[in-house]
């Protein structure tokens, strides 16, 4: 390539809006998965509240995952080989409406929820929530390479990232505010209002048959998918990275004692400090247009996720500073909120989310252009237990920890170990180290 023609990309700071321009079809996809996503982060959000709420306990909340785990584990893997079997656009739909579903039902129960009603129907519309948008997530990053052309999936997975800032920023924000204002059962209908636009989105897609001809839906399907992310050493790290990040450093579920005990606020501030995490996501998308240039995938994924296990840590001490006293006292209400330890904990997420986003980027962009069509579905499958599977462990690691020695300690150890452990992935895997998107290899 010549020096001319490199030139523009080494320009560009802004996000390249290419994608949306090159096809309709994915503009809809992004616009309506924006819309509904941040309807699905009320929901998340909300459900983490109310369970508080009844039960005053950080575990309880952690299990919202910790149930889910499983069948998570399950939709995404059998996702991911319906997404190679199937028309894709059908899967999606199916899936989609599933989850809606759930919504209703949370709608109708947080109607008659009191102080002490029972959780666990929580848990089991959760549950299901989790394994219908498990099997969409899985789905629908199979669908962008047959929407858009190669050169093209680098900037869609930046634009992506735009679309979770945007969701993950309004949504928490509004939990936050919905719940302090109209109550449990009218945020939920709130999503279930806003999932009409990822659904048009979805509708709009053209039909999406198999282009290779696969084992079907069953289990000597999934077997071959295993097989070829056994000889994938590249895409493996990047997955095993991501469990240590998102495993060891998830601080979401213990935010609600955060803002009720430590730095004060309630539910406003659960919202404001999951937000600066978007806000983090959102900016880095926002400025990503110097990710067509980066060719060393492994070395930035890794760098990125070091620097996000700093960021991790920070906010673990921030939490000890403030329970040994350091920023004085809080309260409940956001008039007797800790302003300077918000902000330190705003900042220290905004890292989360702006070095997850970089991460992100390149592990998708990587996994996405590597792997062979008729393969695509069954990774993005294992991609998407990874990535919601680990969050999710972190739950349970989060919760038990700060139920079991303090509140501070999970985030404060979980940074150490991200740390310590991704420069060992990166000493040790020299190919994913030397990774070269030129010649992309799994």
């Amino acid at each position: 390539m010549s020096a001319q023609s490199e030139s523009p990309a080494k320009r560009r700071r802004f996000v390249d809006i290419t994608p949306l321009r090159a096809s309709p079809v994915f503009a809809r996809l992004w616009i309506g998965s924006a819309i509904s996503g941040i309807g699905a982060q009320l929901t998340l959000v909300a459900v983490g509240l109310q369970i508080y709420d009844i039960t005053k306990s950080t575990l309880a909340v952690s299990l919202v995952g910790g149930i889910s785990l499983i069948p998570m584990i399950i939709a995404g893997l059998w996702g991911g080989v319906l997404a190679d079997a199937f028309d894709r656009r059908a899967v999606l739909i199916i899936s989609a409406i599933i989850g809606w579903l759930t919504t209703l039902g949370l709608i109708a129960i947080a109607w008659l929820a009191t102080g002490s009603a029972p959780v666990w129907p929580f848990y089991v519309l959760t549950t299901i929530n989790t394994v219908a948008a498990t099997i969409t997530q899985a789905t629908r990053g199979s669908v962008t390479p047959r929407i858009l052309p190669r050169e093209l999936v680098a900037p869609a997975s930046a634009l992506n990232g735009i679309s979770i800032g945007i969701m993950l920023t309004l949504g928490p924000a509004l939990a936050g505010v919905l719940v302090a204002s109209v109550g449990f059962a009218w945020t939920y209908a709130v999503d279930a209002v806003l999932f009409f636009a990822g659904f048009l989105g979805i509708f709009s897609l053209p039909k999406l048959p198999p282009l290779e001809a696969t084992s079907g839906a069953g289990w000597r399907s999934l077997r071959d998918g295993l097989a070829f992310l056994a000889k994938a050493p590249n895409i493996r790290a990047g997955f095993l990275i991501d469990l240590l990040a998102m495993g060891l450093g998830r601080p979401f579920v213990i935010l609600p004692a955060v803002g009720a005990l430590v730095i004060g606020g309630g539910p406003v501030t659960v919202g404001i400090l999951t937000a600066c995490a978007a806000i983090g996501t959102f900016l880095t998308s926002l400025f990503s247009g110097p990710v067509s240039h980066v060719r060393h995938y492994g070395l930035a994924i890794g760098r990125s996720v070091m620097i996000y296990g700093g960021c991790i840590l920070l906010f673990g001490l921030v939490i000890g500073a403030m329970q040994t006293g350091w920023f004085g006292t809080v309260g409940p209400t956001f008039d007797r909120v800790n302003v300077p330890a918000l902000i330190i904990a705003g900042v220290a997420l905004a890292g989360t989310g702006a070095s997850d986003e970089v991460s992100a980027i390149f592990r998708s962009t990587m996994m996405l252009t590597a792997a062979p069509d008729g393969m695509r579905g069954r990774l993005q499958g294992i991609f998407t237990v990874a990535v919601t599977g680990g969050p999710r462990l972190g739950d349970l690691y989060m919760g038990t920890l700060a139920t079991l020695v303090a509140l501070w300690f999970p985030p404060v150890l979980g940074g150490l170990l991200i740390i310590g452990g991704v420069g060992l992935v990166l000493r040790l895997l020299t190919g994913f180290r030397e990774y070269d998107s030129a010649h992309p290899s799994p």
